[in-house]
């Protein structure tokens, strides 16, 4: 195909021009400016400001020195009347170079110039599209642009959305994309396919096609993912479009010919602050649709009877009318339920009596996918936890697009700071030295609402050294060059702590007498649970292990499994003990074991420490008594694998092998570990040589020449909690060495 002859002209030097109306209607609803033929020649471009061109049109009835626009221009370029611009000739071709001049495609949004003057008749976009390149051929246009637009007697605003620039001979119109950038101007020419996109007062009524995009399409066409601020998530996203909106962008006919229905309900559940409800907060930037109706969940209940059903009913009813009297050509209708799990419950599980949730739960279902269907509409719910959900409503024709919103990983952790630290980039805050790859890094399991507290600490810790010193509120120093460096990030690190993430106050309080390796026993027990987290961590088969623990009181499982746990660097450490559980029912410690299991899901690596099985269970020898409860609820999570994505480790410890073999538990594990208490002098030896204790060896050998004597034997049975109680215990006393050894004469047994 022949480019087509454009006459060039080449950039001249800028005149200032002041702005006037335009002389004469036909030449305003031409979209051309009016100038005198002094300042610029019939037909030539022109570029307003450096940004704004139009088509010129030389008349006597401009002014030398003025430029006359319409209204419409004037607002597009923000120009009052009387108002100097610079102008100056405009050669596209050389503003482009190899890009193309000329434009292939060209989306737009269309709206009734008058909307008092609305009507219901049907617009064919094929004819539409053909006057429009005839009315306005030859034209550059860019994206932002506003025109004028007669057809069939009707006046229509229409904006131009984005554009497609192509070179017409050497290229294939999808091998280029269209880009909502002001500086993308092309050419309109009668090869160009205009695509119509409804307005937000979705007044103007377009035909359905089967070749063009839908005329009410959910995505606005000038919409870009990065404008949403969101991070971390363009996995989701792809899911979400392809599984919810995918269908709604393609031409009708095509959709009607395929028999689908679209989607009506999604659900995005995860972790607190993976931004769950901040995609809600800026789904309307990017759909052409009504405005989407955000309700909180507990909005919908009230105290008065039927008002409940009543509010889910209102949620309906403009989608409902307008279907009633648009059909399928009817506008989106958004509903956002955030909090979904207070509200719509399984039904039967609360003992309230009255059944108001039940019903509220019921009439959602009705309205969703009950007798009278509406598919104009798009319910997107949001909650952290799905379980509590009513099964009814996972089903198929419901919220059946489920979408988990996962921690991010180090690349959406470092794309979440990128977003939250640009405005301080920009503005020359954020210190050279600021590595957010590192920092992305380090922050192993931060939700991106962690990540922006993690922030928000740096920022205070920049801000404090500007306040004078022995006071609150004085402040001193350069507060305009204020800089956040990488050392702010690093002390926001001790103060910000992920909440799905190490739990190291607990993990170090069981660890505070360290580790000894006293016997090669010890390495031995190290050296298989070692091998059992890489398992765990790295087995292509299975994402889920479990070990038992077990051995004497006081032997040191629980300091070697937190030892253990926190040397593998896993991002999620936990643990479980019956102390967090005081003062619980037996439901809510069912629960408590329950909620930490589930959040040991959600992360991709995780150790579960399950301390003292027999207290958590409520042994009682006397009797003896245990909680069946419990023990069931324990024992069917230490059976479950996590989901597909995430590896668990569990490491049980417990006293009372004897018990846990009764309550037929122990097949639960994948491998049982012996943990012994010292059993002989040898090894003693090791624990004071380690911890240390004792002058020098020759101390320390006649320390156990007593205790030999004493005991009559090298053999002991002493766990080493006891022994370095009683190393300490000596330490106070005028003769350590003489008191370490009555100490442990008076424990042997």
């Amino acid at each position: 195909m022949e480019k087509l002859p454009f006459r060039r002209h080449a950039n001249s030097a800028a005149r200032a021009l002041v702005v006037k109306n335009s002389p004469d209607n036909e030449i305003a609803k031409s979209n051309c400016v009016a100038v005198s033929p002094q300042d610029f020649q019939d037909g030539s471009y022109v570029v307003c400001d450096g940004k704004f061109v139009f088509t010129c049109v030389a008349t006597t009835k401009a002014m030398p020195g003025t430029i006359g626009m319409s209204g419409n221009q004037r607002f597009w370029g923000s120009w009052s009347t009387d108002q100097s611009i610079n102008v100056a000739n405009y050669d596209l071709f050389h503003a482009n170079g190899k890009k193309g001049a000329y434009l292939g495609t060209l989306n737009v949004e269309i709206n009734f110039w008058n909307k008092n003057r609305a009507n219901n008749v049907q617009y064919d976009p094929d004819e539409m599209c053909e006057s429009f390149v005839h009315k306005f051929d030859s034209q550059i246009l860019q994206p932002t642009q506003i025109l004028l637009f007669e057809f069939k007697g009707n006046y229509f605003e229409v904006r131009v959305l984005s554009s497609q620039v192509i070179d017409l001979g050497e290229v294939q119109l999808e091998d280029v994309p269209t880009s909502p950038d002001i500086m993308n101007k092309g050419i309109c020419v009668k090869h160009t396919k205009v695509n119509f996109f409804k307005g937000s007062d979705g007044l103007v009524n377009l035909k359905a096609s089967s070749t063009r995009p839908n005329s009410d399409a959910i995505i606005r066409p000038d919409f870009r993912f990065e404008d949403m601020g969101i991070g971390g998530l363009d996995k989701e996203f792809t899911s979400i479009f392809r599984r919810a909106f995918a269908s709604r962008i393609f031409p009708p006919g095509l959709i009607e010919k395929l028999g689908i229905q679209h989607v009506k309900g999604m659900l995005l559940y995860g972790p607190p602050g993976t931004g769950k409800t901040l995609i809600a907060r800026q789904i309307g930037k990017m759909l052409n649709a009504k405005e989407p109706k955000i309700v909180n969940g507990p909005e919908i209940l009230s105290k008065y009877v039927g008002s409940s059903e009543e509010n889910i009913r209102n949620l309906f009813k403009d989608a409902e009318a307008e279907y009633k009297q648009k059909g399928d050509s009817s506008s989106l209708h958004i509903i956002i339920f955030d909090e979904l799990d207070s509200v719509f419950k399984q039904r039967g599980s609360r003992g309230d009596g009255t059944g108001v949730a039940d019903n509220v739960v019921n009439q959602l279902l009705a309205k969703m996918d009950g007798v009278d269907q509406l598919n104009n509409i798009l319910v997107i719910g949001m909650t952290n936890r799905k379980d509590l959900i009513d099964d009814a409503l996972l089903r198929p024709g419901r919220f059946e697009v489920q979408v988990e919103i996962h921690l991010p990983d180090a690349d959406g952790r470092k794309q979440i700071l990128e977003i939250k630290t640009k405005k301080m980039k920009e503005n020359g805050s954020l210190g050279k030295d600021v590595d957010l790859t590192k920092l992305a890094e380090l922050t192993k399991n931060f939700s991106g609402a962690e990540l922006e507290g993690l922030i928000k600490s740096a920022t205070s810790f920049a801000l404090n050294q500007h306040i004078k010193v022995g006071t609150v509120g004085e402040i001193t120093g350069d507060l305009e060059n204020t800089v956040l460096d990488m050392n702010c990030f690093l002390s926001a690190l001790d103060e910000v702590k992920p909440a799905f993430g190490v739990h190291e106050e607990d993990l170090h309080d069981c660890i505070k007498g360290g580790i000894l390796k006293y016997s090669p026993k010890i390495d031995h027990i190290m050296e298989r649970v070692r091998r059992a987290l890489e398992q765990t961590q790295s087995s292509e088969k299975f994402n889920f292990s479990s070990l038992l623990l077990y051995g004497p009181a006081g032997s040191g499982k629980t300091a070697l499994a937190a030892y253990l746990g926190l040397e593998s660097k896993f991002p999620f450490i936990r643990i479980i003990t019956a102390d967090e559980m005081i003062g619980m029912s037996e439901s809510a410690k069912v629960q408590f074991i329950d909620n930490t299991f589930r959040d040991a899901y959600k992360s991709p690596l995780n150790v579960l420490i399950v301390d003292d099985i027999e207290a958590l269970i409520d042994f009682v020898p006397i009797g003896p008594r245990f909680s069946p409860v419990i023990l069931r609820a324990l024992m069917s999570r230490l059976k479950k694998s996590p989901p597909d994505g995430h590896r668990l480790i569990v490491l049980a410890t417990s006293s009372n092998y004897e018990l846990l073999k009764s309550l037929d538990i122990l097949n639960c594990f994948n491998d049982e570990i012996l943990i012994n208490n010292l059993t002989s002098l040898q090894e003693l030896y090791g624990v004071m040589e380690l911890a240390p204790f004792g002058r020098d060896s020759s101390e320390r050998k006649e320390i156990i020449s007593k205790l030999k004597a004493a005991y009559g034997s090298e053999k002991i049975n002493v766990s080493i909690k006891k022994v370095l109680f009683n190393i300490d215990t000596a330490k106070f006393g005028k003769n350590p060495a003489d008191e370490f050894v009555q100490l442990m004469v008076e424990g042997h047994h």
